[in-house]
């Protein structure tokens, strides 16, 4: 594989490990204040991430965990690529701010599409702030192109709120032994619509760190399935959301009757708040949420690499994959 290198300063990539974790945090914390202050958000202060979440990030991406030291040993870029059977995507991502400017960030970028490619992805993509022409002529240039966006909505629940509760069944109450084999039904329901995509890893290592759980709803057969964190994302901060990861539901009932299992997940956690990142693809899911009470807090823009789109689904069914951690 070729490795792009700026200058003969920078050192890398490496894989990341658990010892660079308060410098990815450091670099995470410092660059994208940076860019929302240029973006003119100056109050904006961006905490640095919950240690666990790194973890989750760095073991899923294994090798594509990449990280560039500069002359002194010193961690001053990462980016964090990862593959979901077929499906590629890289971030977080990131350059120190002193650093920037200089070339890196092209290297950074490029040394995690070479690495995706050489894992024989079919979609290649990641999100960026929509407001953020820079960010998007950068990535423009280097072959992504803008798709859909990716909005992020909310839903505060109250004690009063009413929840449909069809039947499910959570992974981490199945027995050890069945665990593995409900899994292999939603990877295998899941590439029926999707071939290629495979979220196992992601399943398997939330149920590791207990940072989160998956939802199965089955009537003969796999008919909706998602994966949640209830970890805090920054860190220091307490529980105070569920947030969807990954989500395929094979018609809009399917789906409705999913956010019903996800809200009621939240309240058994007394977790107040859902959080779901809703791909605009997916029209009759947004409109539902919209339905729900769910409130729009924030948006990103989809890109993929010329030649590396995301698959379309059959009509009817959706599937949100979080290319964030």
């Amino acid at each position: 594989m070729k490795l792009w290198r700026p200058d003969q300063a920078v050192q890398g990539p490496r894989r990341a490990t658990d010892a660079d974790l308060p410098a990815l945090n450091k670099i995470f914390s410092d660059a994208f204040t940076d860019r929302y202050r240029r973006d003119g958000l100056v109050g904006v202060r961006v905490p640095p991430l919950n240690p666990l979440i790194w973890r989750y990030a760095l073991e899923d991406a294994g090798d594509g965990a990449m990280v560039w030291t500069d002359e002194d040993g010193k961690l001053i870029a990462f980016n964090i690529a990862h593959a979901s059977g077929l499906e590629g995507w890289m971030g977080p991502l990131a350059v120190r701010p002193d650093r920037q400017g200089l070339g890196l960030g092209k290297a950074v970028v490029q040394s995690a599409i070479e690495w995706l490619k050489e894992k024989g992805v079919t979609t290649l993509g990641l999100e960026t702030m929509p407001r953020t022409v820079e960010n998007i002529g950068f990535y423009s240039r280097l072959g992504f192109e803008p798709g859909f966006l990716t909005v992020t909505l909310t839903c505060d629940l109250t004690p009063n709120t009413r929840i449909l509760r069809p039947k499910f069944v959570r992974l981490s109450e199945l027995p050890t032994g069945e665990r593995k084999a409900a899994l292999t039904r939603c990877r295998d329901r899941l590439q029926q619509s999707a071939p290629g995509r495979d979220f196992t890893r992601e399943h398997e290592l939330t149920a590791e760190l207990n940072i989160g759980d998956t939802v199965i709803i089955e009537d003969e057969g796999i008919r909706a399935f998602a994966l949640w964190h209830s970890a805090p994302l920054a860190e220091s901060r307490p529980m105070e959301e569920l947030r969807v990861l990954k989500l395929f539901a094979d018609g809009p009932e399917s789906f409705s009757n999913l956010m019903g299992v996800l809200e009621t997940c939240a309240q058994s956690l007394r977790v107040r708040r859902v959080a779901v990142r809703c791909q605009t693809a997916y029209t009759p899911a947004y409109r539902e949420l919209l339905e729900r009470g769910y409130r729009v807090r924030w948006t990103d823009l989809r890109m993929t690499i010329a030649g590396f789109p995301e698959s379309a689904l059959p009509e009817g069914e959706t599937v949100f994959s979080n290319w964030e951690i």
